[in-house]
């Protein structure tokens, strides 16, 4: 059996499409369904169910395509390895975030590119915390920054990072001179921009309503953190984002930013990596750097400074 074999058939599994995974594997068609046929032979199972064409993997090709992730995941992470004895700790280090985290990235990667020149950094922030969980356990991300909630983090290693208050911001006029703090039925009474319901926070932030007895309906809705400073920044919306987004979004001068109490909701933010084999070095690296941050300090030195100026 060849790793050129197993990925050939991952690609197969992952494109469900033979054309495409040849494509993606830089080789013909032909040659891909002969390795895929050899790797069959040797184990003496169908792996692929073929009519015309590709029509799903067998119950043996659904746990072989597992098996083989994590084969070629290890494989990948011990040439890292060797190479990280060689000459330091190179390649790519795939890093996903909740949108929400987006902006506190570049804290988390700060001392780790500093300690780390050699490394690349991709980052993907579009993605639920669920899909982000599935690409770790699949091998296709090295490490994620994710909400820590206890249904999905099964199966990684966490490393806390911070803990997310919440926020109002909202024109000043809509809000009492010299407030700090907004309670949740006030907020309910003003108009509000939101984010989408199926985002962490925004679950979050409904229960915290829920809570007082209240269901709110947003006029505006987005998937966009930066959105909502937007709609609160044109005098029309208030809106309740995360903390952690205060010391990289300027507000403006019409806008005011009240701390969510009674109660202060939490929400703790990790930093996620597969737990297992030993893991990528860079994975490995990020997670040791991530354990030096203080970013709660940080963050609520921001929302101290902001919520003061009043």
């Amino acid at each position: 059996m060849l790793f050129r074999q197993l990925e050939y058939f991952v690609a197969v599994a992952s494109e469900r499409h033979f054309a495409r995974a040849a494509e993606k594997c830089y080789v013909s068609q032909p040659a891909l369904s002969a390795a895929i046929a050899k790797l069959e032979r040797e184990l003496n199972v169908t792996l692929i169910n073929r009519g015309r064409s590709f029509e799903g993997l067998t119950p043996e090709g659904e746990r072989l395509v597992v098996w083989a992730k994590r084969i070629l995941a290890e494989h990948d992470a011990f040439k890292a390895e060797v190479d990280a004895v060689r000459s330091g700790i190179t390649g790519t280090l795939r890093l996903g975030t909740v949108p929400t985290a987006s902006t506190t990235a570049s804290l988390v990667l700060s001392a780790f590119c500093s300690a780390h020149p050699l490394v690349r950094v991709h980052i993907g922030s579009r993605l639920a915390a669920t899909e982000l969980y599935r690409r770790l356990r699949d091998f296709e991300l090295d490490a994620a920054i994710v909400h820590a909630g206890p249904d999905d983090a099964h199966d990684v290693n966490l490393v806390p990072l911070y803990r997310e208050r919440y926020v109002l911001l909202s024109p000043a006029d809509m809000v009492p001179s010299g407030a700090a703090t907004s309670t949740w039925p006030e907020a309910a009474q003003l108009p509000l921009a939101l984010l989408t319901p199926d985002m962490r926070d925004r679950q979050i932030i409904d229960r915290a309503f829920a809570g007082h007895g209240l269901t709110v309906t947003a006029q505006v809705e987005t998937d966009s953190v930066a959105s909502l400073f937007a709609q609160a920044a044109t005098g029309n919306w208030a809106c309740i984002v995360p903390h952690t987004w205060l010391w990289t979004s300027p507000l403006g001068p019409g806008v005011r930013a009240l701390e969510m109490v009674e109660p202060a909701l939490t929400a703790d933010v990790a930093l996620a990596t597969g737990s297992a084999g030993p893991g990528s070095p860079v994975a490995r690296a990020l997670s040791a750097s991530a354990q030096q941050l203080a970013l709660d300090e940080f963050f609520d030195a921001a929302l101290m400074k902001i919520t003061l100026r009043r």
